[in-house]
């Protein structure tokens, strides 16, 4: 089954777009500050998860196995997504089951991320509502399973969609082609399943996380709460919305892409394409470290020992509230 005509002049719109720019002047400039982002911040994610597997206490507690997981998932998208345009950049063809993995990875972390931000928000919700049940409810064994689950949701339908790809494309694993998830859209059926998903996705984690947010605020105000926890507890959700806010900027970064190359010169198109890579792409899994490690009591010290190479002649304790 082919690609409507709309699909067609999307994708040669797209391609001639990088053609152009590759016999223009080369973005070296563009290309070190991308690198140099993507490496800065994959670096600092990786600090803070090292900073999580040092301590048993971290590694038992499950909101950051969770916090930990987001690091992963965040860093896992970086690398992939950095890799992807270093690739469109240079104009470089791929084997088609080579582009399928590189947009598996990218497209089942783009959609971890709001799952596990739903996850993270439940489980505060559970701490501050339910603290006497928190640890029954909330297990390690529990968590691992729960993160099984955020993969399942978020690798099916990449994988459904190159299996059919796979089935139907006899040049499957021998053509090469540009490497772009509206390469592996065959059927339109296939894009309104990923923009339908897309869509119930972030609105089934909105109405979580705000259901969570309430709750919590309502908590904070009964006189039998504990206060502190609950303000702590408050302030992470209302961050959680703001993280929403920017995955779903992620989620929506291909449909950008299209409206751009279908109605923006060459020139034009390449500069909005680099700054669209840069605030929606980069930016927010680059947050994750600031808005959750770096307010955390508990972390924060540790993380700034190990950045810092461990120069300290005292390593902070761990103490967790």
């Amino acid at each position: 089954m082919a690609l409507n005509n709309s699909g067609k002049e999307v994708l040669i719109a797209h391609q001639q777009m990088f053609q152009v720019q590759l016999t223009a002047e080369g973005p070296l400039t563009k290309l070190v500050v991308a690198i140099f982002m993507s490496s800065l911040f994959i670096y600092i994610n990786t600090v803070m998860f090292m900073t999580l597997l040092s301590k048993p206490v971290f590694r038992e507690t499950p909101r950051y196995v969770l916090f930990a997981h987001m690091l992963c998932n965040d860093s896992i998208q970086l690398l992939f997504s950095s890799l992807m345009y270093i690739i469109s950049l240079c104009y470089v063809q791929l084997a088609k089951a080579v582009c399928s993995i590189l947009i598996l990875v990218t497209a089942s972390t783009s959609r971890n991320a709001p799952i596990n931000l739903a996850v993270m928000s439940l489980e505060r919700y559970v701490a501050i509502c339910f603290p006497l049940r928190h640890s029954e409810i909330a297990t390690k064994t529990r968590t691992g399973l729960v993160i099984s689950v955020i993969w399942f949701f978020g690798a099916v339908n990449p994988v459904v969609d190159i299996l059919y790809t796979s089935a139907t494309d006899p040049t499957f694993f021998s053509e090469h082609m540009f490497c772009t998830r509206e390469r592996i859209f065959i059927a339109p059926w296939q894009r309104e399943l990923f923009e339908g998903l897309n869509a119930f996705y972030f609105v089934a984690v909105t109405l979580i996380i705000v259901f969570t947010y309430i709750s919590v605020m309502l908590a904070a105000r009964s006189v039998s709460s504990d206060k502190e926890s609950a303000k702590r507890a408050h302030k992470t959700l209302l961050l959680h919305l703001i993280q929403l806010g920017l995955c779903l900027n992620t989620l929506v970064f291909g449909s950008i892409e299209r409206a751009l190359a279908m109605t923006s010169s060459s020139r034009l198109f390449m500069d909005l394409r680099y700054v669209n890579f840069l605030f929606v792409l980069i930016l927010p899994r680059c947050l994750s470290p600031l808005i959750y490690g770096l307010r955390d009591d508990t972390v924060r010290p540790l993380f700034l020992f190990y950045l810092q190479c461990g120069t300290r002649k005292v390593k902070p304790n761990v103490n967790i509230q």
